[in-house]
């Protein structure tokens, strides 16, 4: 049955997330094939350093969409070449605004920028939100892989507190821009009137994250992936608490490598018996969600082949008609 959401959005969105080598990745991108063999164009997009989508996918990936089967384009984005672009936008944008003598010091200020705590987030975010005005457009759904949970949540929280910047900047960029042209009345100075680049990017930039918190709200669901352990399930209890005061919908639970029952062996029943404790603990603790629990393989999942069969081994992917 179809999850609805509060403003019964079409879901477009899927998030998946969780402490770091839990299987995201591999989940992110089974679910994204399920969704793809049911005749949605769809995008995965991963934003996680490690890019092992390539390798998942047989195909090689970069910072733009690529075919990878049908109805399924895939894209590894690198965080940091994201990083210098973005950097390098705002210097373009800054160049017209300031002086000629202050460029040096804006040049060597924004090179250390791009190392700066935080420019790599503001950048994917940046790149995640353009992403997804291409859905409903280019694509139907988008599944985003992504990053550690601590990371992933800087990022969910950014539309806010970004929004609010941008919103100050703007207000005294164009306070500014007021007093230039004061200043330029009283001296008898006329200058042709000539659109503010910097106020008109800064105001697009923050109706755009304001379109993306939105949307996050009422078109997203994100899919916390743990294991039957306990570290995995604390992080995810405190997961779901600031999703829930993000406003970020929660959908189902995937509790991943689950080890099968094997009697002739001592160490793995003992292994077999912790792990059944902890899922009962998870079916307890998480009694209000679906949980999907996902059998480990007995190798690992390194290519196409063993992907499309993970795949066919979910359950289908629950989606907000609208």
């Amino acid at each position: 049955m179809a999850a609805k959401h509060a403003h019964d959005e079409p879901t477009r969105f899927f998030l998946f997330g969780g402490k770091g080598g839990v299987g995201k990745t591999t989940l992110a991108a089974a679910h994204a094939l399920r969704l793809a063999a049911g005749g949605d164009r769809v995008l995965l997009v991963s934003t996680d350093p490690a890019h092992s989508v390539s390798d998942l996918l047989d195909t090689r990936l970069g910072d733009e969409p690529t075919p990878a089967g049908d109805n399924l384009w895939a894209m590894e984005i690198d965080p940091t070449a994201d990083a210098e672009r973005y950097v390098e936008s705002i210097r373009e944008d800054a160049r017209e605004a300031v002086s000629k003598a202050v460029l040096p010091a804006l040049d060597r200020h924004l090179k250390l920028a791009v190392q700066a705590p935080g420019t790599a987030e503001s950048a994917l975010f940046d790149r995640f939100t353009r992403l997804m005005d291409s859905a409903p457009g280019d694509y139907d759904r988008i599944v985003f892989d992504t990053a550690p949970t601590g990371h992933t949540l800087r990022l969910l929280t950014l539309p806010s507190m970004l929004g609010a910047w941008v919103e100050g900047l703007a207000g005294q960029r164009a306070k500014v821009n007021r007093l230039q042209g004061m200043w330029r009345s009283m001296a008898g100075v006329s200058e042709p009137d000539r659109d503010d680049r910097v106020l008109s990017r800064l105001r697009q930039r923050a109706d755009r994250f304001t379109r993306a918190r939105q949307r996050l709200h009422r078109e997203a669901l994100f899919h916390p992936v743990l294991l039957a352990e306990r570290l995995p399930i604390e992080e995810t209890v405190r997961l779901i608490d600031q999703l829930g005061e993000a406003g970020i919908p929660v959908g189902e639970l995937f509790v991943n490598r689950l080890w099968p029952a094997d009697t002739q062996s001592a160490f793995v029943a003992e292994r077999v018996a912790q792990q059944d404790e902890y899922l009962a603990e998870i079916r307890e603790r998480f009694a209000k969600r679906t949980l999907v629990e996902v059998a480990q393989s007995a190798r690992d999942i390194v290519g196409r082949a063993q992907l499309d069969k993970l795949a066919e081994r979910l359950p289908e992917p629950t989606i907000a008609t609208g």
